[in-house]
């Protein structure tokens, strides 16, 4: 009877989710080469598309979001969310679970109720500042309680980092600079600026950046600009953009070697981005999202309070502001390299690890690795 590890776990909708649940399963993998993983998402989700990417089995229940108003549909939620749960709880049988995982999202809440009907044991790890309501959930009931950042307010929690897949935690800035650059086509040592809204792009910071290439090209400075999906930077003919020392692509898939290459990066910030951004020591101006709950900014703060970036709101990142401040910053190496510095001080590669332990010692414990039934 050979040793094994039988987890479910449970998040998704965006890749802030998904990317730390990816990172925790690997983990286990890590130890347990045998481990049989699970995950559990929603329709329409970015969880279709990575966890089988990923090498990860899916399983489907339905969305049964909180309605936030009074409406037809908050007549129709009770019958919705028992669906999901039911949904849930068929998996985490089939699958003979011997834990449950979740990362947030609107398929955790439901996976955290069918888990505790069924008696099996809960671990929460909540990316973000501020917790979302599907984590204060399942925290209540769970063995462990891993978040990102300081006083989340969740009960029983533990700051252990972001969990990042290993190509990122493990990198190494300076030995991968050269690769990266040459990856992104850049020739010459002149400072560079790596622009980037996310998978889905920020508009405003796309405009902000095209408006400022004449004055970045003429300082010397090389621009790498990741647009998001469908928001490429067009000129007056519709064609795309072109310009001195401008590089400008989609999505990149290697974001380690973004990271890598770029002697300042312009961001969101993204709990996984401000966490990345530390691991790899790279320096940054952070431009908060400006919508939502406020949480990026409150992700930023550690960040920006320990010297590592710069914080300027969505409203405020101008042409004026970049041709002032961001240029300024690239052509002063002795100020890039103490954010550098700064950065990385804070940086937690060792977050996934830390969470996967966590579960194989409670399976462990209750005497069910390598038991069948």
């Amino acid at each position: 009877m050979s040793d094994t590890i039988r987890l479910v776990v449970a998040g998704g909708g965006t890749a802030g989710h998904i990317s730390p649940m990816l990172a925790i399963a690997d983990a286990v993998k890590d130890e347990f080469p045998e481990a049989q993983i699970t995950a559990i998402g929603s329709p329409g989700g970015l969880e279709t598309r990575l966890v089988p990417e990923a090498g990860y089995n899916l399983e489907l229940i339905p969305k049964a979001p909180m309605p936030r108003s009074i409406s037809l549909d908050m007549f129709k939620f009770p019958f919705r969310f028992m669906k999901a749960v039911n949904g849930a709880k068929r998996v985490m049988k089939e699958n003979n679970a011997q834990a449950l995982l979740g990362v947030g999202g609107y398929v955790c809440t439901p996976a955290y109720v069918a888990a505790k009907k069924l008696g099996i044991p809960i671990f929460v790890h909540e990316a973000n500042s501020k917790a979302g309501m599907a984590n204060k959930v399942g925290a209540k009931s769970a063995v462990a309680v891993g978040t990102t950042f300081a006083n989340t307010g969740l009960p029983g929690e533990e700051q252990v980092g972001m969990p990042m897949r290993s190509n990122v935690a493990h990198m190494d800035r300076t030995s991968l600079r050269e690769e990266a650059r040459s990856f992104f086509g850049i020739t010459d040592e002149n400072p560079l600026l790596l622009v980037t809204g996310g998978s889905s792009g920020a508009q405003s910071i796309n405009t902000a950046v095209a408006a400022s290439l004449d004055n970045l090209a003429a300082a010397g400075i090389n621009v790498v600009h990741i647009t998001g999906r469908g928001k490429q930077i067009l000129d007056d003919h519709g064609r795309l953009l072109t310009h001195d020392r401008y590089t400008q692509v989609e999505y990149v898939d290697r974001m380690e070697l973004a990271y890598a290459a770029a002697d300042l990066m312009v961001c969101r910030s993204g709990a996984g981005t401000v966490c990345e951004l530390e691991v790899a020591g790279t320096p940054s101006v952070l431009v908060p999202l400006p919508i939502g709950n406020g949480e990026q900014k409150l992700n930023a703060r550690e960040l920006v309070a320990a010297g590592g970036a710069l914080l300027v709101d969505d409203k405020d990142f101008t042409k004026a502001y970049i041709d002032e401040t961001v240029a300024a910053l690239l052509v002063d190496a002795d100020k890039l390299e103490q954010m550098s510095l700064c950065a990385a001080a804070l940086g937690k590669r060792d977050a996934a690890q830390n969470m996967a332990h966590k579960i194989i010692a409670e399976i462990s414990s209750r005497g069910t690795v390598g038991q069948e039934g």
